[in-house]
């Protein structure tokens, strides 16, 4: 039986809750000393003992818990789960009709009423991400209404939660048939070659469908076009799919070489047409302005930190330079794709950075398409940094 317990809340926190902010933040609790068990339950309660909420103890590095009832004679249980997960499922009712696309999102934390876990979905198999110790102390909860609701092949998880909050290394496989990988699933009708029981990363961040679909149907025809922090190169992917005449992907990953491989082979792509290189993103741009090197469209898609020998970049410091490294460049009338998944600032202060590096590089710009997450990352708008990704289309002009 799990632990249960009550925490008071600070008065002058008390109506974020009631309005349904779902962090349980450590700044909030008045007796936060009395957090001792993750996964512990916790009744939020005014000063004055009156019921806020109920949620459950779990740190991660955005918290110390998330609230996941308003309601208090609302018991976390199996049939708590169940019921949360069934309406997540049927929410993304469309995506599992689409034959075009095989791997989405099921469950997005808060979003849909589950701070603190995220459930994907891979052409049949699931994928469980724990980000506390507090919410993978509800595994059996989770995987049992899995295993009544869905028909699956296997179930996967990745356990992100050790000292420093990140991954631990560990086989991953739960329950059901083991994969064979890689696992290929479809997007918008291009292969993807994904990886369940490597790490922490499965080669693709679903987050940016819509973006990669928009490169490919709409801009990348005709274009040479270099994909930064690229990973395993599904935008260079889309882009050769929708007509680009060369693609340039750079990433400092040793990694980064063979996947990228990898997804243009299982797309029927000759790579060696293409440009791979492990380098860093920096040092890049550097030897491209040296060797008088520029692309019609450049897309920066940077992790929120980023360090290598000489360089560190932080999204929340320097994506302004990050942006003037692009211009310096990127064609007249070029395209720049600047991405960022930093939770910290909004969409009007990352376009500010953008309208700063116009500014200094003495540039006119047009700002011709904006992003969020997509539909099936469902947030809801108590939680605004829960809607963490921004990314912006940008013209640059003569």
């Amino acid at each position: 039986m799990t632990n249960e317990i009550s925490v008071q809340i600070y008065a002058k926190h008390k109506k974020k809750f009631e309005n349904g902010y779902p962090l349980i933040f450590k700044e909030a609790i008045v007796n936060s000393e009395r957090l001792t068990e993750e996964g512990t339950i916790l009744n939020l309660e005014d000063e004055q003992g009156r019921f806020i909420g109920k949620g459950y103890y779990g740190r991660q590095n955005k918290g110390y818990g998330w609230v996941l009832t308003q309601q208090e004679n609302e018991s976390i249980d199996q049939e708590f789960f169940v019921r949360k997960i069934q309406t997540a499922l049927h929410y993304r009712n469309s995506f599992f009709e689409d034959a075009s696309t095989t791997a989405f999102r099921v469950v997005n934390g808060e979003g849909d009423g589950l701070g603190g876990l995220t459930i994907d979905y891979f052409d049949g198999y699931y994928l469980i991400n724990w980000y506390s110790e507090g919410v993978y102390s509800f595994k059996n909860f989770v995987v049992e209404a899995l295993k009544r609701l869905v028909d699956f092949k296997g179930i996967y998880e990745k356990k992100r939660f050790d000292a420093k909050g990140q991954y631990v290394e560990d086989d991953d496989f739960v329950t059901g048939e083991r994969g064979e990988f890689p696992l290929i699933v479809k997007e918008n009708g291009v292969d993807f070659a994904v990886y369940l029981n490597e790490g922490a990363m499965v080669g693709v961040f679903l987050d940016q469908r819509p973006v990669r679909k928009l490169i490919r149907d709409q801009y990348a025809s005709g274009k040479t076009v270099l994909n930064t922090f690229s990973y395993t190169g599904a935008f260079s992917v889309f882009a050769v799919k929708g007509g680009a005449s060369k693609t340039t992907s750079v990433d400092l990953a040793n990694r980064s070489l063979n996947k990228t491989i990898e997804q243009f082979s299982v797309n029927e792509i000759d790579y060696e047409e293409q440009t791979i290189l492990v380098m860093d993103v920096f040092k890049y741009f550097k030897y491209a302005v040296k060797k008088n090197l520029s692309f019609d469209m450049v897309i920066l898609d940077p992790p929120s930190f980023a360090r290598s020998k000489k360089h560190t970049f932080s999204a929340a410091k320097d994506y302004k330079d990050l942006i003037k490294d692009a211009i310096s460049i990127t064609e007249d009338d070029g395209i720049i794709v600047a991405s960022t998944n930093y939770s910290g600032y909004d969409m009007k202060k990352f376009k500010g950075f953008i309208d700063q590096a116009f500014k200094e590089t003495n540039g006119k710009y047009e700002l011709l398409e904006e992003f969020t997450l997509p539909e099936d990352f469902r947030t809801i708008k108590e939680f605004r940094e829960g809607n963490y990704l921004k990314v912006v289309f940008i013209k640059k002009i003569m």
